[in-house]
């Protein structure tokens, strides 16, 4: 079964919102966000992909005109795929890992560093793969907020410890600027790309309220996390971490 849910706030267009972010809200009205439970819609999310590694020269051309990896098949990733008026927009891929869940890309490049966090029974969202497409970039300048922003959703249901970003050098300033994201490893080699990866992580909850106060488009509603990452097999290995309070339903 496809989720797909219509991106809401807690709040809507106020006086208090800068003009950008204002801009950002207007555009979630238009977006779907689709859990890629198809193969269909999962092909199209990995012919993007190869699009946007090949324009940015992070890979070499291959006969498919596809990008996908073993990860993508892992039971604790949760594959993206955002649209605007029915058209595929931007995607990205998240795996959320516990000591019972422990696969997952960044851990491969950063085990000295990850490892050790799981063995304490951390809970960790490592978002990869965001991409947009590069005409509705140019378009609609707040896409990879609004991509982003599954990330700190999904940081939050599944109660995680860390939020990493595993982003190259150049890439670092954006994480700052949205998250206030701290780099934690200097870049290595990651697998499948020409271009090292650095590694940079935050405690959500100790920062969303500043995020949300400055980006209003990054609040959500606990339906809206719960339509987009509630999943049986992944909630009986995490369970105890996800956000599930009757308390907690206003968002």
């Amino acid at each position: 079964m496809v989720a797909v849910v219509a991106c809401t706030r807690e709040s809507r267009h106020t006086g208090s919102e800068s003009g950008f972010s204002a801009s950002v809200s207007r555009l979630l009205d238009r977006i779907d966000c689709r859990r890629a439970d198809s193969d269909e819609e999962r092909e199209t999310i990995f012919r993007l992909r190869y699009q946007a590694y090949l324009r940015d020269g992070s890979i070499s051309t291959n006969s498919t005109k596809s990008f996908s990896d073993p990860y993508d098949e892992m039971g604790n990733v949760f594959l993206f795929g955002l649209y605007i008026d029915g058209d595929l927009a931007s995607s990205v891929r998240i795996h959320v890992a516990s000591k019972d869940q422990p696969v997952f890309p960044s851990l491969e490049v950063f085990p000295d560093i990850l490892r050790p966090e799981l063995d304490a029974g951390k809970v960790i969202v490592d978002p990869t793969r965001l991409v947009t497409d590069e005409r509705l970039a140019r378009r609609h300048r707040g896409l990879p907020y609004v991509t982003t922003r599954l990330c700190g959703m999904a940081a939050r249901y599944f109660g995680a410890e860390h939020l990493l970003a595993a982003v190259r050098v150049d890439h670092q300033p954006f994480y700052r600027r949205i998250f206030n994201h701290r780099v934690i490893c200097e870049p290595r080699p990651y697998p499948h790309l020409a271009k090292p990866i650095s590694l940079m992580t935050i405690h959500y909850p100790t920062v969303s309220e500043d995020v949300h106060r400055r980006y209003p488009f990054f609040r959500s509603t606990f339906f809206e996390r719960r339509m987009l990452f509630e999943r049986r097999l992944l909630q009986a290995n995490v369970a105890p971490f996800v956000e599930r309070d009757a308390a907690r339903l206003a968002g």
